[in-house]
């Protein structure tokens, strides 16, 4: 790009970024917090917020999610409950980005410590100091994340959450929308400690639009499940980054279903820093419709020996629906006996659909075994013939082609049982949108 090109885009996010920030305002803390709020905050104006010539932002246009205020979103009425409303779990209910405690159950559980945000960032000496921010700034490089630093700097709302032992049931957060206009900001924090074991749930749309980050520290042998359905709104807009750093034997799986949504864009940064540790990351995705847009962008970084990952990410696009994928691994000098496994595939139903892939691969180390590949396709016409020469009509074939492509990913999911409400919601909306 010529000097005068590059001078132009640096002034253009320069002014973008003011422009965002000028109507936004530090939250009050503890000086530790609002010390990691200004930083965060001078990480954005240092990074600028992302266009669409940065280069892991140009198969996804920012500007909706850069912009002062929030699109409208209409409201949307699913007309079937959240999902995981029938399991025993601990439910706590967020309303446009504020927790709902009326909604909620009391946040007391065996085997782990629930507190609000700005309780911990009120407090001169808290556990959280040692992670809020701190995941995220090491999470900035090589690649930068400005509307994560965002998030720290201003979010005012979410969940610190330190898990101690096993608890009985899982953590459920429902994220619900009531204001057309609302411009949600969530920051969690979670501490799995060593040898405990949590599954977190998480389901609804959020926000007409919501910047969600999550930091996550497993230590040694602890294990995090995480499961997250994104969908219902048919207009709302997402932006999410995870940040985790994983310990020795620990283990981080975590699962996203996309289906409707404008502009959904997920990001997630796993540092594997202790030996043996395991890191699972998978997605699904279906959408329908030119103004359906989902990016899944990953990156992986294997800092220790002898550990695994692995990125399974299926999406399935029609009517002119755009899906992206962006993940890469990177083995450090010192990571002998990595295996890194990365597979992004989508499956495309029309002509006018596309998927967008940049998988990449970078190793330092000598004694690995690391695969990615990417590959885009439409439905198996022998499978399809196969099954409708059986009687099955076309529409409920398809959709039973489908779910067999979606299969690998799901599997990932730990629990069987969620695994299969998973499915069954998939099918659900499959048969909607082809009545």
């Amino acid at each position: 790009m010529p000097a005068i090109a590059r001078e132009k885009l640096a002034q253009l996010k320069r002014d973008t970024t003011e422009a965002r920030l000028a109507e936004m305002t530090l939250p009050d803390g503890a000086g530790w917090a609002a010390e990691a709020r200004a930083a965060a905050r001078a990480r954005v104006r240092d990074l600028g917020l992302p266009h669409p010539r940065d280069e892991y932002w140009k198969f996804t246009r920012p500007d909706t999610l850069v912009q002062p205020e929030a699109p409208r979103a209409a409201l949307f009425e699913a007309g079937e409950p959240h999902l995981f409303h029938d399991r025993d779990r601990l439910h706590l209910v967020f309303r446009d980005g504020v927790l709902d405690e009326s909604a909620s159950d009391a946040q007391a559980l065996e085997g782990i410590e629930i507190e609000r945000l700005g309780s911990a960032l009120a407090t001169d000496i808290h556990w959280t100091r040692d992670l809020y921010g701190v995941l995220e700034e090491a999470g900035q490089s090589p690649v930068p994340r400005p509307l994560a630093a965002l998030n720290t700097a201003y979010a005012t709302d979410g969940l610190v959450i330190r898990v101690t032992g096993t608890p009985a049931k899982p953590v459920c957060l429902t994220y619900l929308h009531a204001d057309e206009f609302s411009d949600g900001m969530l920051h969690h924090v979670i501490r799995v400690e060593p040898d405990a074991e949590m599954t977190l749930l998480e389901t609804g749309p959020g926000a007409a639009r919501i910047n969600q980050v999550m930091e996550v520290d497993v230590a040694d042998r602890g294990r995090l499940h995480h499961v997250r359905a994104q969908g219902r709104d048919h207009e709302r807009r997402a932006v999410t980054g995870t940040f985790a750093r994983l310990g020795s034997e620990s283990t981080f799986k975590s699962f996203t279903m996309t289906v409707n949504g404008v502009m959904t864009r997920n990001e997630c940064v796993v540092t594997l820093t202790g030996d043996d540790a395991v890191a699972h990351l998978a997605g699904v995705c279906v959408g329908d419709g030119t103004d359906f847009h989902q990016d899944d962008t990953v990156f992986v970084t294997h800092d220790a020996a002898n550990c695994e990952s692995r990125q399974v990410f299926k999406k399935v696009l029609r009517n002119g629906a755009t899906g992206v994928f962006q993940g890469k691994i990177l083995v450090k000098d010192g990571a002998q006996k990595t295996d890194g496994y990365q597979i992004s595939q989508s499956l495309l139903l029309d002509d006018d659909s596309q998927f967008q892939a940049k998988p990449e691969l970078e190793i330092y180390a000598d004694d690995v075994a690391c695969s990615h590949g990417s590959t885009s396709g439409a439905i198996d016409e022998t499978a399809l013939f196969y099954l409708r020469s059986r009687g099955v009509p076309e529409a409920e074939a398809t959709d039973l082609l489908v779910l067999a492509f979606l299969a690998e990913a799901l599997q990932e999911i730990e629990d069987d049982d969620i695994a299969e409400e998973m499915v069954n919601r998939l099918s659900g909306w499959l048969e909607r949108r082809a009545a």
